[in-house]
């Protein structure tokens, strides 16, 4: 369920607008699996009353974000020029495409670059492989990060403190028999990934997909992104893929992180 937006002016100040909360918090209650929802629905999931709701829904469809058969709704494609903007604002994915499609070539498979947000990672460059056809990722796909190799790396890179209060409130789902099932597993998996370097993830988002990853810091050696390159696990093994693959992501990373410093020089 969304978060109710009911006490932002309380809780964030005088500058706060609230009908622009509301109108996200209905935006972000579709999703993949609620892509058409009744007004009753969306009214439920934001906590907001019917009459609001049906007010916020209607001024999307007018804004053309939003459309509707009378009875239920659902979010159109311009709703991804908001995302859109954001993404074409940052160097960091065009900067990191080149670096990825060539690592993608050299292994023929899928290479990717997410950020961090919340507690999902967000893929903000991608190159796809047919090899992994069967798995849909595009540009703005979320995962729940202590399931990926990607979020494990992202999650390592963060100051020791707000990681734990992230991992105090965290809600692990099974999503396969080998996902991660407790905290203090997930800690010591993070750990370890910090400690190395980068990150492996053997069919805990999805079975038969196996994941390795690497950070992207700038300048300054804050973690930024991470860089990974995804196979189906019945092609390779986790030896094969820490022998031949990490050292290739490490390469990319490498090279993406040197171009960052350069732009930011420049």
């Amino acid at each position: 369920m969304a978060e109710p937006v009911v006490n932002g002016r309380e809780e964030y100040g005088p500058h706060f607008v609230q009908s622009v909360a509301r109108v996200l918090a209905v935006i972000r209650t579709f999703d993949a699996e609620r892509p058409v929802q009744t007004l009753g629905e969306v009214s439920r999931e934001t906590g907001l009353d019917r009459a609001t709701a049906r007010r916020l829904l209607l001024t999307l469809a007018d804004l053309g974000y939003v459309s509707s058969d009378g009875r239920t709704f659902e979010l159109t494609p311009r709703v991804l020029d908001l995302g859109y903007s954001y993404l074409s604002s940052l160097a960091l994915p065009e900067l990191a495409q080149p670096h990825l499609r060539w690592l993608a070539r050299e292994l023929n498979e899928t290479a990717a670059l997410a950020v961090l947000e919340g507690n999902e990672i967000v893929y903000v460059a991608l190159v796809p492989s047919t090899r992994l056809a069967a798995v849909k990722i595009d540009v703005g796909t979320r995962f729940d990060a202590y399931a990926t190799s990607m979020g494990r790396v992202l999650l390592a890179g963060l100051p020791e403190a707000e990681l734990e209060e992230r991992l105090a409130y965290l809600h692990l789902e099974r999503k396969t028999s080998r996902t991660v099932g407790d905290v203090d597993t997930l800690r010591a998996e993070i750990e370890k990934a910090r400690a190395q370097g980068w990150a492996l993830v053997d069919s805990e988002i999805e079975e038969g997909l196996r994941g390795a990853a690497a950070p992207v810091r700038d300048r300054a050696g804050r973690v930024v992104a991470a860089a990974n390159v995804s196979v189906h696990a019945g092609r390779t093994t986790p030896e094969l893929v820490e022998r031949d693959y990490v050292p290739m992501i490490l390469r990319t990373v490498r090279l993406i992180e040197a171009d960052l410093v350069s732009s930011a020089a420049g």
